[in-house]
């Protein structure tokens, strides 16, 4: 299901945050970040979309759990540009994700899986990961 570049056996635990920061193609359609324990398991889905899947400028939130593609979530604005520098800001309580993208808008999604601690990341899509850190 992943490809892109994919991060594993890693420790994203309950009170740290995920800042990553990339560049989507001058062409960029969508891509995504999804952290979860496993490939076959994504807890938090984060997939801004430009033009794809039906949606135009939609920033689109879900988990894949069981094989299957949990209900869509979408809040925050859309302040993605193909071809400029972006960065997103994931906060993990021990609730749900509170994302913060570049125009300062939050996401709010929950921790469905309930999980305290991920050890799986995966990049996808049409962006260029120039940095992530988790803190």
């Amino acid at each position: 299901m992943n490809s892109g570049m994919i991060v594993k056996n890693m420790s994203f635990k309950v009170g740290q945050t995920l800042t990553v920061v990339g560049v989507p193609k001058p062409d960029a359609s969508n891509f995504a970040v999804n952290i979860g324990p496993s490939e076959q398991e994504i807890t938090m889905h984060i997939n801004p979309r430009f033009n794809a899947h039906g949606d135009e400028s939609a920033v689109v939130c879900n988990s894949y759990q069981g094989g299957v593609w949990c209900e869509e979530h979408r809040e925050g604005g859309f302040p993605f540009l193909q071809g400029e520098e972006f960065k997103i800001i994931i906060e993990f309580t021990p609730t749900e994700f509170v994302v913060t993208l570049s125009d300062g808008s939050t996401i709010h999604f929950p921790n469905r899986v309930g999980a305290e601690k991920y050890a799986f990341i995966n990049f996808d899509g049409d962006a260029r990961i120039t940095s992530f850190e988790i803190k």
